[in-house]
């Protein structure tokens, strides 16, 4: 059965909007834990435009769960990881100007340096995920380095404007799901996923952990976060038996 990673990035978003105190991401990671999710995710960026250093370390004391750090693959961010020790850490690519995460990781062009930096996670007692576009070189260079899992980006998948373009956009997720596993990489996805897209993607069994956020805030804002989580919750907990429909 999958498990479902809360991503609080959006409630750091809002309390910067007037650089207050609330909302307090540290009381929405607590309320999503007792809503059911099975980890939080946060991303520490190099600009700071949401999640600070300090959230990080409250979130590391008091997340009882699991904390996945999603990073900026730096020095600067590495040695940040080395402190806290989150039990994950998900290297994704990041641009001071995006809006948000535009794609992932090339595993391949930066080969030498990521494997330097799983290394030295891992060398820490962290586990280290890699998140990468629906490709088959960067799924097997990410086994290379020795990575212990991959995150799918869903993106394009999430965005895509017809059936066609969505459809041609999760065989590629497939494909790269199905290799993941036969390399034994442990496998999460994320990006983009929201209440009604999220069905088909949860056919793929062999995806472990979705990581979403966004999607479960903006419903949290009409129906409340505990509401919002215990929906996705349930979307993702689904029985094998639906796993095991055709695709």
């Amino acid at each position: 059965m999958a498990r479902l990673s809360v991503n609080i990035d959006h409630i750091a978003t809002l309390r910067q909007a007037r650089l207050g105190k609330e909302p307090d991401p540290v009381a929405a990671a607590s309320i999503a834990e007792l809503a059911g999710a099975d980890g939080i995710t946060i991303h520490l960026r190099e600009d700071r435009r949401h999640i600070q250093d300090r959230d990080v370390r409250i979130l590391r004391e008091t997340v009882k769960t699991k904390l996945n750090l999603e990073m900026a693959a730096t020095d600067e961010m590495v040695n940040i990881a080395l402190e806290i020790k989150p039990d994950m850490v998900t290297l994704v690519p990041e641009k001071r100007a995006e809006l948000t995460t535009e794609g992932g990781l090339d595993v391949v062009l930066n080969r030498e340096n990521l494997s330097r930096q799983v290394e030295l996670l891992k060398n820490s007692g962290i586990s280290v995920s890699l998140f990468i576009n629906p490709d088959l070189d960067q799924v097997k260079t990410s086994h290379r380095i020795e990575a212990d899992y991959v995150e799918i980006h869903t993106g394009r998948f999430a965005d895509a404007i017809n059936k066609k373009d969505a459809d041609d956009e999760f065989e590629r997720i497939l494909d790269a799901v199905k290799a993941a596993g036969k390399l034994r990489l442990g496998i999460n996805a994320g990006h983009g996923l929201n209440y009604i897209n999220i069905k088909k993607i949860m056919k793929i069994s062999e995806i472990e952990e979705f990581s979403i956020g966004h999607s479960i805030i903006a419903r949290a804002v009409l129906v409340g976060l505990e509401r919002a989580v215990r929906e996705m919750v349930d979307l993702v907990k689904v029985n094998q038996a639906v796993l095991k429909q055709p695709l």
